[in-house]
């Protein structure tokens, strides 16, 4: 691909007052309000007193903007400007400058995030009526929880403090704000925000765990989900209070346990026989034993957790073991012990992979910290927790959007959504008084950008979310 000649008597103007940067926001935001995102933000969210006077005036016109700047690729207060420009305020009223929506960021209390996240929980079960976001969620249905660390830079981010986190495998001390979040996933489906809660830095992981458990299997059964609800999460979160959390709301849990000397007794009373090779996807079967070529094995036993607690759990210790690659010439295999607590029934080998299937959630931070998650604008604390709140609501809108879309889609990350489908520029014309938004011909997406346009708008302006 080569330069044309005669650029460099070329002239850029920054003119045109009817180009569309982001076209795809129309579905994606005509979605939002189909599923009641405004309705929700007005019900919910009341900001009473204010520090400034305009500051805290429409709330839903002002959140719908930080979700739309979101879904173009905002990850700054600052680049929430993108929705303003070219002919992007003929597509939308009430389009706010950055400066007014970081003023209304920082007008949030705690209160005021608690009254977000229930948006972002009634708008799940709104999306999850209207797409196929959790194809099979009658059937079964994950819920996992786990935190990250977001480094952050300054003296003046309130409650910003040194927290660990790993890096390449090693553990590091680092400067940041540590989110909790919670996600629901089916079989079929890529997993969605049921919560996020932001936190300091030096929280421990479990802090506040089993309420946002309990909240995610509350939005999980509003969504829809009559069948098994299993919760995993890893070491952090396998504790009396989280594992009665679970027991309590009726649903099954899988958690990793630290190998207290209870643990390692248990595990050191699991027999020489009892230890099976796991099946792990992509496992290879020796061609002459028809036996699996796998250093892993797993062996449970039975096991009562939290003894020493006023919860005590009787349940099945899954170990998986594997051999210590850095001891391979030792005289006796060396194993390590990767226990986990679960009561789920199903067969030891199939249990271990379902546990392990847990990192899913690692995708969902992987795909927010590529987005709105890059950083944490604002200086003070509830400002960005209402910021990161915006973010999970996003995800979730961008998930929905996708499955309208086509397949390929429903499960694609956020930033190939926004490349594929948001960012698509288009002039926008009124022949006859009627808009029509002109696409780059040969644009390679253009049927699944169709098929999202009219399945949005196929509904006029019926509601889309559940009655």
């Amino acid at each position: 691909m080569q330069l044309s000649h005669g650029w460099s008597r070329a002239t850029p103007l920054f003119d045109d007052g009817n180009l569309v940067s982001f076209a795809g926001l129309v579905p994606v935001m005509a979605l939002a309000e189909q599923a009641g995102l405004s309705e929700l933000i007005t019900a919910k969210v009341k900001i009473t007193k204010s520090r400034v006077k305009s500051a805290a005036v429409n709330p839903a016109g002002k959140l719908t903007s930080i979700i739309a700047g979101m879904a173009a690729g905002a990850d700054s207060i600052d680049d929430l400007d993108v929705i303003r420009a070219g002919g992007m305020p003929q597509l939308f009223g009430g389009v706010y400058a950055c400066a007014t929506l970081g003023q209304f960021l920082r007008e949030f209390t705690h209160g005021h995030c608690l009254q977000l996240a229930s948006v972002l929980r009634s708008q799940l079960v709104n999306l999850t009526a209207a797409t196929d976001l959790l194809p099979g969620i009658s059937n079964r249905v994950f819920v996992d929880i786990d935190s990250l660390l977001r480094p952050v830079f300054g003296y003046h981010k309130q409650g910003a403090s040194y927290g660990h986190t790993k890096i390449a495998g090693k553990q590091i001390l680092r400067k940041g704000l540590s989110p909790l979040a919670t996600t629901i996933s089916t079989t079929d489906g890529a997993p969605v925000i049921t919560g996020i809660r932001l936190r300091a830095g030096r929280a421990g992981s479990g802090k506040g765990a089993a309420s946002m458990v309990s909240d995610a299997i509350r939005t999980a059964r509003a969504a829809g989900a009559t069948g098994e609800i299993l919760v995993r999460g890893d070491s952090a979160y396998g504790n009396s209070t989280v594992v009665a959390a679970c027991v309590k709301a009726g649903v099954r849990f899988s958690f990793v346990l630290r190998k207290d000397p209870a643990v390692n007794r248990a595990i050191a009373s699991i027999r020489d026989d009892a230890w099976s090779p796991v099946h792990y996807p992509g496992a290879v079967t020796d061609p002459d034993t028809g036996e699996l070529i796998s250093d892993a094995e797993v062996a449970e036993v039975a096991f009562t957790a939290f003894a020493t607690t006023t919860q005590p759990v009787t349940a099945r210790l899954i170990v998986r073991r594997v051999r210590d690659r850095a001891r391979l010439a030792e005289l006796f295999s060396i194993w390590r012990h990767h226990p986990f607590f679960t009561d789920s029934t199903e067969a030891t080998g199939h249990a271990d992979i379902t546990h392990r299937r847990h990192a899913i959630i690692e995708t969902v931070f992987a795909d927010v910290i590529d987005g709105p998650l890059a950083q944490l604008p604002s200086g003070r604390f509830a400002a960005n927790s209402a910021w990161a709140i915006c973010a999970a609501m996003t995800h979730n809108l961008l998930r929905a959007a996708g499955t309208l879309t086509s397949p390929a889609h429903a499960v694609a990350r956020g930033a190939t959504l926004r490349r594929q489908i948001i960012t698509v520029p288009a002039r926008l014309t009124r022949p006859q008084r009627r808009p029509v938004l002109h696409l780059p011909a040969h644009w390679p997406w253009a049927q699944q950008w169709i098929t999202l346009f009219d399945k949005v708008f196929a509904s006029g302006t019926r509601p889309l979310r559940a009655t």
